[in-house]
């Protein structure tokens, strides 16, 4: 009996992982990319991180039980597959953390993980219990990455993870914000404290982090993670129906998800940014945003210029 309370025969599970594997291997037959992936230094360690990871707010939130997660191991694969690394989740994120743990144990190149979460509690004890929870969930024997989710009681919760650094039991401390939000508060906190990553929003809809953000990160030497690159799906709808211009092409992009990514990520502040989908195809078209060239200034400038008549 699962927790949603229906009967799963081990012969439907089977069958459901099987038409998984046969999408998986045809992904990966079909993937031969000679060029080396975009990867980023951490400024803390230079440790070198993909630049297109995953996020899975909304997308992972299904029921934990395999028939809602088997749709989505092609899509962990392919992510994999495709040179991946970051999956970046939150405790806020309903089933998000369950549903990743379950995925992880049926998908090849998972050593490849770079496993992100976040605290988002009012009290120490309960950050320390809910980061003891999304550990347990994930089945990680530690977390890369961990921040402090929408800055949260952050001081409080930043002895927690120093504490936790301080005897490897995590590599990275972070804090975040998201949809533009609170920047003030955020560039005080990261003059106040060093911290390794910090996480925001960043698109063509919302290029505010421009203005001292972006800045702030280079001068302290933070790994900038971007959460929402295409502004929560709507620049989708702006480009809809509209052609790529064919000048994209100087810089390997072949559809809008990787105009938009390569965007965000050509911003040399930018270490990697987590893009979220639940679809095959999405994932094939993202992580396309990891190889080949990249605009440099005077392409980014002329890429604004196209989106603001938009």
């Amino acid at each position: 009996m699962n927790p949603n309370g229906r009967d799963w025969s081990r012969r439907r599970f089977l069958a459901t992982l099987s038409a998984g594997a046969v999408v998986n291997r045809c992904a990966a037959l079909a993937f031969a990319d000679a060029r080396a992936p975009i990867l980023r230094p951490i400024p803390a360690t230079n440790e070198l991180l993909p630049a297109i990871g995953v996020g899975s707010w909304i997308t992972f939130d299904v029921a934990a039980n395999p028939a809602d997660e088997a749709p989505l191991i092609p899509v962990l694969q392919t992510f994999f597959d495709r040179g991946g690394a970051m999956i970046d989740s939150s405790p806020m994120y309903g089933n998000s953390e369950a549903v990743i743990g379950g995925l992880l144990k049926n998908t090849a190149k998972r050593d490849r993980l770079f496993a992100a979460t976040k605290i988002w509690a009012l009290t120490k004890a309960t950050g320390r219990w809910q980061l003891e929870q999304s550990q347990h969930l994930w089945g990680v024997p530690k977390f890369d990455l961990v921040h402090i989710h929408n800055m949260l009681q952050w001081e409080t919760h930043l002895e927690t993870l120093k504490e936790l650094k301080a005897v490897d039991k995590l590599r990275y401390i972070g804090i975040t914000t998201s949809h533009g939000r609170r920047h003030d508060e955020l560039e005080r906190a990261l003059l106040k404290e060093r911290f390794d990553f910090v996480q925001f929003t960043y698109n063509f809809g919302d290029r505010s982090a421009e203005q001292r953000l972006l800045p702030l990160a280079t001068e302290c030497d933070i790994a900038v993670v971007i959460n929402r690159p295409f502004d929560g799906g709507g620049l989708f709808s702006v480009v809809q129906g509209k052609p790529l211009p064919t000048w994209t092409r100087e810089f390997d992009c072949e559809n809008w998800a990787q105009f938009f990514l390569k965007f965000v990520v050509s911003h040399p502040a930018v270490a990697c940014a987590i893009p979220a989908t639940s679809k095959t195809t999405h994932m094939v078209e993202n992580m396309g945003a990891l190889y080949g060239r990249l605009p440099d200034a005077a392409m980014r400038k002329r890429m604004m210029q196209h989106m603001e008549p938009m």
